[in-house]
């Protein structure tokens, strides 16, 4: 095929969840009202949700992953968790310096106590094949296909393991991450447990993506959220953010641009688990790490995974650069200079735009 043409390559494929497994309980202690706007089962879905999505800037698909589904994942997170997949390493920003987490230490712990030790694990699919697998989940997939392009690519995984008293992230919008060029960028959030207010499931301010401007942020010190920055100064009050309440299997999805955040898990005993894939459409490019050796222009990263239809770049082919990694939870400090907004704002420009 001469360079330039559209060629398939290899995609994530998706083969089922065992149903032998024995594992963990999914948490599930409440009753979560779905019959709300903007959530829909996989027969619903169609003209109306398209059009929810593409104006208030997510939407829910309830009963998007099985009993069984959710259940092996739920098990492959304690095989993660307990180094069984490959090592990860603790990401060290700059001067943000954080310890290891001794894997050989938790061998006598249970299960429960092992996952707890965690809060976010980066890239999860690069080294376990059932986290490879969901990338491509049919009813994900479908829901992609329908609000993004009939060509989807991955480049992101992110398994959350909120335990009881772990904190939340403050506002932010994706694409603030990981930037697209055509402003594309999707979230898709999979419940593995109920996901509450209590508990610590999503907020989202609906219609918030439709300005198309990434807010500023700043390093706050607020101890209800991790060390991921806050955005500030945009045209909404906490009063316009709604609760995303959903039961385990539930995929919520959400536009890059849109402003979201979590709260604690205030419960008792009560896990709040997820797990969180990245996507954008196929026709992008997507300038997410700097390189020396190629202009801005032509930056375009391609440690990707196709999960529908076709990839333009296909003559580019793919890269094996991410490993996976834990997120610090900020518990104990942060380390970076965490301030109040109004002490930030005194910075100068340069010094904003680096946090």
């Amino acid at each position: 095929m001469p360079i330039g043409g559209m060629v398939k390559i290899e995609k994530a494929c998706y083969y089922g969840a065992s149903t032998t497994l024995n594992i963990m309980s999914i948490q599930s202690p409440t009753s979560i009202a779905t019959d709300q706007p903007g959530y829909f089962t996989p027969e619903q879905l169609g003209e109306d949700s398209i059009r929810f999505f593409k104006e208030k800037g997510y939407l829910v698909l309830v009963g998007g992953f099985s009993a069984q589904e959710v259940a092996q994942l739920n098990r492959e997170m304690v095989a993660i968790c307990r180094g069984e997949r490959g090592e990860m390493h603790m990401r060290n920003d700059g001067n943000r310096q954080h310890g290891e987490i001794d894997i050989d230490a938790l061998a006598e712990l249970s299960d429960e106590e092992v996952i707890s030790k965690f809060l976010c694990i980066h890239q999860v699919h690069k080294f376990s094949d059932v986290m490879f697998r969901a990338l491509a989940q049919p009813n994900l997939v479908r829901v992609l296909t329908g609000v993004v392009s009939p060509n989807v690519k991955c480049m992101q995984s992110m398994l959350f393991i909120k335990a009881s008293g772990k904190p939340g992230q403050a506002w932010h919008q994706d694409e603030d991450y990981i930037p697209t060029r055509d402003r594309s960028l999707i979230g898709a959030w999979i419940a593995l447990d109920d996901a509450t207010v209590e508990n610590g499931c999503l907020w989202v301010i609906p219609g918030s993506h439709s300005h198309g401007v990434l807010w500023p942020q700043y390093p706050h010190n607020n101890p209800d959220y991790d060390c991921a920055t806050m955005a500030y100064d945009f045209p909404y009050a906490d009063s316009d953010a709604v609760p995303v309440e959903v039961p385990a299997g539930s995929i919520v999805f959400f536009n890059g641009y849109l402003l979201h955040k979590s709260l604690p898990n205030r419960t008792t005993g009560r896990f709040r688990r997820a797990l969180v894939n990245h996507y954008m459409s196929a026709e992008s490019l997507l300038p997410w790490r700097h390189r020396e050796d190629i202009s801005n222009a032509k930056n375009d990263y391609r440690d990707i995974v196709l999960v529908a239809g076709e990839d333009p770049y296909a003559w580019k082919g793919t890269e094996d650069i991410s490993r996976a990694y834990i997120r610090p939870a900020g518990q104990g400090g942060c380390g970076d200079g965490r301030t109040e907004l109004e002490s930030f704002r005194k910075k100068s420009v340069f010094e904003r735009e680096k946090a």
